[in-house]
């Protein structure tokens, strides 16, 4: 499993970012922030993906500063931190489910800054990136998730970081329910659970 540990955190609190061949692109934008044009970024991607915490971990790198939830705040924020982006020369990341494109931006100036900015786009997991994250998941709650497990998973597992995350907690339930350590009967119907969408109301997300 391939991590980078936020720094300025004590081992207590620690997180880390699970990482992958299709994360690779992203951390080398994020790395090179002295290139982005304008000095500023957006990234974007789906749920629990970890947006946040590469935000965090950006920041706390000192390799500038962030604004999360972007698409959610109001135009002239948004817009302020842009120009003041470009009058202290320091790199700016915007944070986005959605990519600039798709936002309904009513100021024009605002938009048309937007268009500008480098677009880091987060990619569903590859394989690698899915063991890792089921890994880190069970890791989290305690879980041991054999070798036979994996391998039944990950062909199954809808690709995306939520998906695991849910499939994981499902797990922890239903091991919790029988009093049993994590089998591969008890993995197959953690997937088929959620595969037909049985929710289980209880779980609760924890960020990647």
């Amino acid at each position: 499993m391939s991590q980078i540990a936020l720094p300025l955190v004590t081992a207590a609190t620690a997180e880390a970012i699970v990482t992958g061949p299709s994360l690779d692109p992203v951390i080398a934008a994020l790395g090179a922030a002295s290139d982005w044009p304008f000095h500023t970024a957006v990234l974007s991607g789906p749920p629990r993906s970890g947006k946040s915490l590469l935000a965090r971990w950006f920041v706390q790198s000192g390799a500038g500063d962030a604004l999360d939830d972007a698409d959610a705040l109001p135009e002239d924020t948004v817009f302020h931190r842009w120009n003041r982006a470009q009058a202290d020369g320091r790199p700016l990341l915007l944070v986005s489910r959605r990519a600039p494109g798709e936002w309904r931006v009513h100021l024009p100036d605002l938009a048309s800054r937007l268009g500008s900015a480098l677009l880091i786009e987060i990619a569903a997991p590859d394989d690698a990136l899915l063991l890792a994250l089921l890994e880190s998941q069970a890791a989290r709650r305690g879980l041991v998730l054999g070798e036979g497990v994996l391998t039944f998973l990950l062909p199954r597992i809808e690709r995306s970081h939520a998906a695991v995350e849910a499939l994981v907690a499902t797990i922890d339930r239903l091991s919790l329910e029988r009093k049993a350590p994590v089998t591969l009967a008890l993995a197959r119907d953690a997937l088929a659970e959620r595969v037909h969408g049985v929710a289980d109301g209880n779980w609760q997300p924890r960020l990647l």
